[in-house]
């Protein structure tokens, strides 16, 4: 998809009435500075760099440095992650593309993680196994297109997004979901406040009745679905709930939902065991009801300190499924 769609998107929600986002008066903190910060690799650079064929992966941890705002977590999120990928999974290093605040990486600003979900979806073949990975700060706000049963859009938030907006759940939709073709497979986590349905999927897997619920447009539109593929959708928390920073689960500081995520999956694999998305929904939901040593919550731009960690990670899917089926990427 063009630029010039998402930039209509942007320009719609910010004359809606913001849920979550309010810019800093004053504060010194803006992010101006990343105006003309040289990325590793220039945003052309992504769009041409080889799409690998079978597994694939964009991996994008956002930090936010030197601001009040700041994320401790994402960075070590980025490196356990990959390290899952690369490991576990046998993703190939170079089917890896990473967006982060580091200097061998290309920083994950607005644009070049738009050319990051071009390059994820580049050129794309029955048998493929897609990735997004998220971990940053996330918002929702009204919408305008009456195509959210809630009445809010989702977004996630670039390193630049004080300057260059949000990125919308229609355009991530648009960009991974739509495009999926018959036999790829698109996984997505996300780590961030308000995700939850954030890729816009028809389903959703409520964990107390055990049934899949309906999570298609109000008005019928049948316009967000797959053209043949499946997605699948892993997310931090509900769409109204935030999402935690914690230590509890490691002697660094990383999203709460992300340590929990891999440990599940670390354990089947270390147990010679396939484990199902049951099970690692399961584990997530038992390690954040258990934990009371939260730190901070990812709450749009502010630190809000809590002693329990107040999240429901989400399942979310194109089609609706056997949970009890083994996952894998």
């Amino acid at each position: 998809m063009d630029r010039d769609l998402s930039r209509k998107w942007d320009k719609n929600a910010s004359e809606a009435n913001g849920f979550c986002y309010r810019r800093r008066k004053n504060s010194g903190n803006n992010m101006s500075h990343y105006r003309g910060r040289t990325a590793t690799l220039s945003a052309s650079a992504i769009t041409s760099k080889p799409a690998p064929s079978g597994k694939r992966a964009l991996l994008c941890c956002i930090s936010y440095k030197k601001h009040k705002f700041e994320l401790k977590g994402t960075i070590h999120d980025m490196k356990n992650m990959r390290e899952l990928l690369l490991h576990q999974f046998h993703f190939p290093a170079d089917s890896i593309l990473i967006l982060a605040e580091k200097e061998s990486y290309p920083s994950p600003t607005r644009k070049n993680i738009e050319d990051g979900l071009q390059w994820l979806m580049k050129g794309i073949k029955p048998g493929d196994s897609l990735l997004f990975y998220f971990s940053g700060h996330g918002t929702r706000q009204r919408g305008l297109h009456g195509d959210e049963i809630d009445g809010f859009d989702e977004t996630i938030c670039p390193v630049d997004f004080e300057t260059n907006g949000m990125i919308l759940d229609n355009y991530i939709n648009h960009t991974l979901v739509r495009p999926l073709i018959q036999g790829v497979t698109l996984h997505a986590i996300f780590d961030s406040c308000h995700s939850g349905t954030v890729l816009d999927l028809h389903f959703v897997y409520n964990i107390t009745t055990g049934k899949w619920d309906n999570n298609r447009p109000p008005a019928g539109d049948d316009s967000k679905g797959t053209t043949g593929g499946k997605a699948i959708c892993i997310s931090a928390c509900e769409d109204y709930q935030l999402a935690a920073d914690t230590s509890a689960f490691s002697s660094d500081m990383t999203g709460a939902m992300t340590s929990t995520f891999i440990r599940a999956v670390k354990g089947a694999i270390m147990n010679k065991r396939k484990i199902s998305y049951r099970e690692i929904l399961d584990h997530m939901h038992h390690s954040l009801k258990k934990d009371n040593n939260v730190g901070c919550v990812r709450s749009g731009f502010r630190r809000v300190f809590q002693r329990k960690i107040l999240q429901d990670p989400l399942l979310s899917s194109s089609e609706e499924f056997d949970i009890n089926t083994e996952f894998n990427l």
